[in-house]
């Protein structure tokens, strides 16, 4: 499912970041770990296709994003892999559910708000779907970044520090959330995280 060689990237001509190779197979799950500042969230954007690597190959379900245009990448993205931001960023003018089928639209997906409320009521926020998004609290909002991350059943799940400002018991809540969507759609989870307290979940570990 995920394949890392030679991997390094730079900001702006700063020190090059080098990433060990690594593999992920399909259906397995895998976790990046390492303190703030050491690359994670960078590895999880190039992973994810947000931005071109310095050097390197990176490839996703059996593609090389190297070798896509912008837009064929964007349409990538959109098709295969799904991203729990470490700060949600959902659109706050649309429901919690029009988020959702939003994605389903970029996603080049048939929108269908069915599909949307059933996401919504296994991540058990269903009754949220008619709320705008300044009107839900924080861990609300988390479990809607994830609904927005699998709506359109994604090969590849991403999340980024999913569980850094949480408590012991709702860090094990979200880590179980996240494991049980990627398990139900079929998704690899790859998790970027400073926080130890989950590291013994994933068996496939890649530290920074």
């Amino acid at each position: 499912m995920l394949k890392i060689r030679g991997l390094k990237h730079t900001y702006d001509g700063e020190a090059l970041i080098s990433y060990p190779d690594w593999e992920v197979e399909e259906g397995n799950h895998g976790i990046i770990l390492g303190n703030s500042g050491c690359g994670k969230t960078t590895l999880l954007h190039l992973i994810g296709g947000l931005m071109p690597p310095k050097e390197g190959e990176l490839e996703v379900a059996g593609e090389k994003l190297s070798e896509k245009s912008n837009t064929r990448l964007d349409r990538f993205r959109g098709e295969n892999i799904g991203i729990v931001f470490q700060k949600p960023h959902l659109v706050k003018s649309l429901t919690v559910k029009e988020n959702l089928i939003l994605s389903q639209y970029l996603g080049r997906k048939r929108t269908d708000g069915k599909r949307a409320e059933a996401v919504l009521e296994r991540l058990s926020i269903k009754e949220l779907a008619n709320r705008k998004i300044h009107q839900i609290s924080q861990g609300q909002a988390q479990r809607v970044s994830i609904a927005r991350a699998v709506i359109n059943n994604p090969k590849l799940l991403l999340a980024d520090e999913p569980t850094a400002s949480l408590d012991d018991e709702n860090c094990q809540k979200v880590v179980g959330l996240l494991k049980a969507q990627a398990e139900e759609t079929g998704a690899t989870l790859i998790v970027a995280t400073h926080d130890h307290r989950v590291k013994n979940e994933f068996k496939n570990q890649l530290t920074l």
